[in-house]
């Protein structure tokens, strides 16, 4: 009965098909968990200054990562994680609860009406078409960005390069021994890489970080937490007042913002592990897209910002993970986390760092796709690949590249009925840069 069971879901999850098995799966989960582990602690940070009670967003964050991750594993089957957003949760406080005296609770029910939204248009068909009218020649763009982008952001939190107000960045104190700790760590992880060890990302992890601790360089102070102090954002949110006239400004960039971020991250993981088809779709694309809008709607119920896909679950595919199996890992470790999530904080960002910069590097073998050679796809491809990184906005980077496509098009010559799409939301990014006057 248990091995009929098993090959039940082994078949579920079409582990044959994908070429993978248990252990590979439940390590990429580890990986991709460790990577983003962080959220649970700069997440709370972040949404406390607009404030939230620090105690109850962080039992929302794991308990919205949990629900967003386990559905897109059980539903979609892909090994792609959910959690509340970085940007997003920065625009939720500095722009909206800060800036424009918007109170939290009104501000959450502004991110339950884009859930519902997403909801809606994923029901409807529109976000998938939204989807294939993203040109298939920047799928490797938009992955190769995100590599960049991962890299980026594990070069800048281990303090290898730092802001510099005369050029913008430079590189950083490498005599500083947290620096030192990041750099072992890349070289560990590449190491383990170039070795092809089994479940080389987590032991790179694991590796570094206890080389902090032994090392003394991991401070940390755990701050008061209890599971129940979830009931002071739990069902907080105030839909009357995200109502009001004046919001929709607010639900649209909330949506505008999420739906390409993701949009984005599913083309990129899903490129990295081979998961999307000849004919250029994503399978199951309906079911992606629903168990992220379902995770938006949850997570705003529990008392967080937006949820999104993540793009360290490119972490978990570096290790291995193809099937749902590695999110479902990742999710039941976010529950976990939601009776020890102070603890978390003693894993230091040099240990992730330089997993982030390693994934970055595989990330980048898609760019080989790209037809250089014509002019027509390479430079929007260029733009999508470079404005990712340097705009901090996965959005922000697959808007230029589509501006630029249609554009380019329009110039030659090459107008197509079938794209009317691809211009309307090359339009739509165009007036989005205008209005808000950056990218």
């Amino acid at each position: 009965m248990r091995d009929t069971l098993i090959g039940r879901i082994e078949n579920y999850f079409e582990f044959s098909v994908l070429g993978t098995n248990w252990r590979t799966e439940v390590l990429a989960g580890f990986t991709t968990f460790i990577t983003m582990a962080y959220i649970v602690v700069v997440n709370p940070a972040i949404l406390h200054e607009a404030g939230m009670p620090l105690a109850a967003v962080t039992a929302a964050t794991c308990l919205s990562a949990a629900i967003g991750s386990i559905l897109m594993g059980v539903m979609a089957r892909y090994p792609i994680a959910l959690a509340p957003g970085m940007g997003l949760n920065a625009y939720f406080t500095y722009s909206v609860v800060k800036g424009l005296g918007i109170p939290w609770q009104t501000a959450l029910g502004a991110v339950f009406l884009s859930g519902v939204v997403f909801v809606l248009l994923t029901v409807t068909g529109l976000r998938q078409k939204i989807l294939r009218s993203i040109p298939h020649e920047l799928y490797p763009a938009v992955a190769g960005g995100i590599g960049l982008f991962i890299a980026f952001i594990g070069l800048k939190n281990s303090g290898i390069i730092v802001a510099n107000s005369s050029t913008m960045i430079s590189l950083g104190n490498v005599r500083s021994p947290e620096t030192a700790l990041a750099l072992f760590g890349v070289l560990l992880v590449a190491a383990l890489q170039v070795w092809q060890v089994r479940g080389g990302m987590l032991i790179g992890i694991v590796g570094t970080a206890l080389s902090g601790w032994t090392l003394g360089l991991v401070h940390w102070q755990p701050t008061p937490y209890n599971l129940s102090a979830i009931t002071a954002t739990a069902f907080k949110l105030d839909l009357r007042g995200a109502l009001r006239f004046g919001i929709f400004e607010i639900v649209f960039i909330f949506l505008f913002v999420d739906l390409f971020d993701n949009l984005g991250t599913l083309v990129a993981v899903t490129k990295k592990a081979g998961l999307i088809g000849s004919d250029h779709e994503i399978p199951r694309v309906d079911r992606i897209l629903l168990a992220d809008a379902t995770a938006t709607i949850c997570g705003s119920l529990a008392g967080t910002s937006t949820v999104t896909s993540y793009v360290e679950s490119a972490a978990g595919v570096a290790a291995g993970g193809r099937s749902g199996v590695t999110a479902i890992v990742t999710g039941l470790l976010f529950l976990v986390a939601l009776f020890v999530a102070p603890f978390l904080g003693v894993l230091p960002s040099a240990a992730t760092a330089p997993a982030l910069i390693v994934v970055g590097s595989l990330m980048l073998s898609t760019i080989s796709e790209i037809p250089w050679q014509d002019p027509l796809v390479a430079f929007p491809a260029f733009l999508t690949l470079i404005m990712i990184p340097l705009t901090y906005s996965i959005a922000s980077g697959l808007g230029f590249g589509m501006i630029a496509y249609a554009g380019l098009r329009l110039i030659r010559g090459r107008f197509r009925r079938e794209d009317w799409l691809l211009y309307v939301l090359a339009i739509l990014f165009l007036l989005r840069f205008v209005y808000m006057g950056k990218a």
